[in-house]
């Protein structure tokens, strides 16, 4: 389902439409673009919703909140590789995640 900007102030009343189309952009934001203007997905809402709290909740001020999005989009991003990669584990034989396994075991001895 997508939401018009209208639609998307209704669900947050106190974005207002300004605030909105700085946050697009600024790049913060990516909604796609029909004819009838930008079209806002669930995850731009979601999005919306964090640039929200962070305003307003944290008292992240505007110089703040693209470093945060971007490492929020970076651990998203690693999460979803390790998640192949496990994926990928599985299929592997017995000996080859014993190694893994040894070699996680040491690296995580070091840290300790």
């Amino acid at each position: 389902m997508k939401l018009r900007e209208r639609e998307v102030l209704e669900v947050f009343g106190a974005v207002t439409l300004r605030q909105l189309r700085q946050w697009v952009q600024r790049g913060w934001i990516v909604p796609s673009q029909s004819e009838n203007g930008p079209l806002f997905d669930e995850v731009d809402v979601a999005r919306i919703r964090l640039v929200c709290e962070l305003r307003s909740d944290m008292n992240v001020n505007d110089d703040a909140v693209p470093i945060i999005l971007a490492l929020l989009d970076q651990l998203y991003g690693l999460r979803c590789e390790l998640r192949t990669v496990a994926t990928a584990l599985v299929d592997q034989p017995d000996d080859v995640l014993q190694q893994l396994r040894q070699a996680l075991s040491a690296r995580s001895g070091r840290r300790q």
